[in-house]
């Protein structure tokens, strides 16, 4: 059996306080999370301080690796020969004959097999889980009705076995009617695994629009490209234009001009909360026929005539 050296691996003394292992413990543990740390071989050092950890912070455990005595960290030794009668453990008073394939955690564990855990085990150092953050698109009627997605969170654990694993989960979350691009969700306990009772911690949605065919997004509201033939901003003109629930008609006034805003109100996007709508503006853009019948051509003929507009006469 090879010996590990609990108190190096915290970086304590073997005569350190209860309090003084706990809050080596919690520094080490901090650095060495592999969901946060960029040491190298983090996730090994993590296992080594959890597996120290478990050890040294329960009363029975320590003192019986205390009574195996101290030897070099890797080196072959032997518990005393009365070690297995007085602590008791898988080996009991065999004699430990063959310890050759043992590992000394793993030898440690079993003396409390068979007992419930006291109180106190999970009590002494609780770490909160590592906050998540995760970046979703949605659509823009997902927003418009809200919508429940399924992601995937991946977390590190360290198991009762002090084996680091990493664990993917689903998760199903709701995008609330009324999110906005940009906007970030707090999820409540979706994030990572705390560490002896720590609470969960928390999964954060950073909320990414899909670009629309239609509609450019400002917050709540929206802008809708709305092509206008020359007569109809010249004379004024009723179209109807799509909004996101449903087509509504636009009054163009006589006179309109090419990137002129109309507003109409409460047709964008919901607010949370339901609160008043955000507005959609339709922005117009002159668009003259590309092909032109006789008619067409002496129309626009008679109208060069008999106009006295100059679109350049402010170049002087």
């Amino acid at each position: 059996m090879k010996y590990k050296d609990y108190y190096a691996t915290l970086g304590v003394e073997r005569s350190a306080s209860e309090e003084d292992i706990k809050k080596a413990y919690r520094k080490l543990a901090r650095k060495y999370h592999p969901d946060v740390s960029k040491e190298k071989d983090a996730e090994e050092k993590f296992k080594e301080v959890g597996e120290a950890y478990e050890v040294l912070k329960d009363v029975e455990k320590r003192a019986a690796y205390d009574q195996m005595g101290s030897y070099q960290p890797g080196q072959d030794f032997r518990p005393p020969p009365d070690w297995g009668d007085r602590f008791g453990g898988e080996a009991g008073s065999q004699g430990f004959q063959d310890l050759g394939d043992i590992d000394l955690f793993d030898l440690l564990a079993g003396l409390n097999r068979g007992r419930t855990r006291g109180a106190r085990g999970d009590a002494e150092f609780r770490m909160p889980g590592q906050d998540f953050e995760a970046r979703v698109q949605v659509r823009l009627d997902d927003v418009i009705n809200g919508v429940v997605i399924d992601i995937a969170t991946a977390t590190t654990e360290m198991g009762q076995d002090g084996a680091v694993r990493r664990v993917t989960r689903p998760v199903k979350v709701r995008i609330p009617k009324g999110a906005t691009d940009g906007q970030r969700l707090r999820v409540p306990g979706k994030g990572g695994q705390g560490m002896g009772g720590g609470r969960t911690g928390d999964l954060y949605l950073d909320i990414r629009l899909e670009p629309h065919e239609l509609y450019k997004v400002d917050g709540h509201d929206l802008y809708l490209e709305v092509p206008a033939a020359p007569w109809e901003a010249a004379l004024g003109a009723n179209v109807e234009i799509p909004t996101p629930t449903g087509k509504v008609s636009l009054k163009i006034p006589p006179g309109s001009r090419a990137g002129q805003k109309l507003r109409v109100r409460g047709r964008g996007l919901p607010r949370p909360h339901g609160g008043e709508s955000g507005d959609l503006y339709a922005v117009l853009q002159l668009v003259t026929p590309s092909v032109l019948s006789e008619a067409e051509k002496e129309l626009y003929g008679k109208l060069a005539q008999a106009s006295s507009f100059n679109p350049r006469g402010h170049f002087g």
